[in-house]
């Protein structure tokens, strides 16, 4: 039988993986109508991520015959001051994530659950990658500082980074 408290923490998790998708999706639009398609490409791949995350975990929960709860996710905000302060906002519901996920394995060892403790550890090294690259990006922004020419040709590189993602159909 699976653990209460392992589901529970695992159905935090999912929702907190889902909010992260509402809130890199909010920021992707808001570099969007700022014109810096790049930036917007960057978190939409970024969001799409974070959907992928949740999902591994709702089905891990299913495959341990455990019970998938969804709650209300939070409005995400939707208004920065600066490219720069989108991308703190990132790297630190990025700490939040990778907190939560330390306490998940935390609590598995604790319980002697192996299955879980084992299927945590991808989303543990999975969390050094996301903080790397956000903080790297983090970086170059504090670099440019206020200087368009370097915000444009950010920009640009973040777009020929991008993965292709097909628009939604209107």
């Amino acid at each position: 039988m699976f653990n209460k408290n392992i589901e529970t923490a695992l159905n935090q998790q999912v929702n907190m993986e889902l909010q992260a998708y509402y809130t890199y999706l909010a920021a992707s639009a808001h570099f969007e109508e700022l014109g810096l398609k790049g930036f917007a490409q960057w978190m939409h791949h970024h969001a799409e991520e974070e959907m992928t995350h949740a999902m591994k975990i709702y089905h891990f929960i299913h495959s341990r015959r455990g019970h998938v709860e969804l709650f209300a996710l939070n409005a995400p905000r939707q208004d920065w001051s600066s490219p720069q302060a989108v991308i703190e906002d990132a790297l630190h519901h990025e700490q939040k994530v990778t907190a939560s996920i330390d306490e998940i394995v935390k609590l598995a060892r604790a319980e002697g659950d192996y299955a879980t403790d084992s299927f945590m550890q991808w989303f543990v090294d999975e969390q050094v990658e996301e903080e790397e690259v956000v903080d790297d990006l983090l970086q170059k922004l504090s670099f440019i500082e206020d200087f368009k020419p370097g915000l444009y040709l950010l920009d640009r590189e973040l777009a020929a980074e991008a993965v292709e993602v097909t628009p939604v159909e209107q």
